[in-house]
């Protein structure tokens, strides 16, 4: 019998409304308890559309009263509140990127493993089961020669729900980035470096170095005309040329997806996930390295 324990949300927006809720709804051993929101009224209209959740805009009596939570907040936001989260105990459900430091990314990673606790990072298309099902054909196989992702988002587009500041501020590099690095990260093999450059506007060009001495390519925007929008990528190597599925992914599924398995952890005491806190971190670190090459170039979201 499964052991049903308290999530809580933290985040009132878009994302928090539309996936994040109902996701913790359909999962299987969590329990949607609280909201926290910076704003209490946000909070309490996120609650209201759910059965017997409270709000608050008291993140330390929030904490009390859950047992795990999932972050919808911008990713300087979700840092140092998932920290407290996790020096509180609780088991915490990142988006990504989980930091835009590196080493606010690694403090997380340091307060995961000293209170014992499981995390999981919502790489949304690595909880597609046939983005699983490739990433198993490429680990068993002799490994890929390259890849190349094209990621042509609008989210900065007028009347977009993912129009939001931060995005304006850090641009397709830290939104879609952990996207496209991910995917590559996991078909073609580890990543060492990363080179950058960039192009109009947010529009920026990496060229990723692997472990294996492989390399992958990735071009991405959040300015793109929304005829253009749309994303893709391509692995290849001895299994031939693998279209990877990124541009319809359910992520409704894919999360609470995710939440079983963070719950699955939870319940077992394994910490290890292949989309763990540590991985995050990983990415974060490329995508810093990438960013430092930008603004010594003397480029601007």
């Amino acid at each position: 019998m499964t052991t049903t324990r308290r999530m809580g949300l933290a985040g009132t927006g878009y994302w928090a409304r539309v996936t994040h809720a109902p996701a913790v709804v359909a999962s299987q051993g969590w329990e949607l308890t609280s909201v926290w929101g910076r704003s209490l009224d946000g909070a309490s209209a996120v609650a209201a559309e759910h059965a017997g959740v409270t709000a608050t805009d008291d993140f330390d009596a929030f904490l009390e009263q859950v047992d795990g939570v999932t972050f919808a907040l911008p990713p300087h936001v979700q840092a140092p509140l998932a920290l407290r989260a996790i020096k509180a105990g609780k088991h915490v459900l990142l988006e990504k990127p989980i930091s835009l430091d590196v080493a606010e990314a690694d403090a997380l990673v340091a307060a995961a493993r000293d209170q014992g606790v499981a995390t999981v990072v919502l790489f949304t298309m690595l909880f597609d089961p046939r983005v699983r099902a490739i990433v198993a054909r490429c680990e068993q196989a002799e490994p890929l020669r390259g890849g190349g992702g094209l990621w042509l988002g609008s989210a900065l587009n007028d009347d977009n729900p993912f129009n939001t500041p931060w995005r304006h501020d850090k641009g397709g590099l830290w939104d879609l980035g952990p996207h496209a690095l991910s995917i590559l990260w996991k078909t073609v093999g580890p990543i060492r470096e990363v080179r950058a450059h960039a192009g109009d506007l947010d529009l920026r060009h990496l060229v990723a170095t692997h472990t294996s001495g492989a390399t992958s390519t990735v071009s991405l925007t959040l300015r793109a005309p929304d005829p253009a929008d749309g994303f893709s990528t391509t692995v290849w190597g001895e299994l031939g040329r693998i279209e990877v599925p990124v541009d319809d992914v359910d992520a409704l599924a894919a999360l609470t997806l995710a939440l079983d398995e963070l719950g699955a952890n939870a319940r077992s005491g394994e910490l290890a996930h292949p989309c763990d806190v540590a991985f995050g971190r990983d990415i974060v670190r490329l995508l810093a390295d990438a960013e430092e090459q930008l603004t010594s170039a003397g480029a601007t979201p």
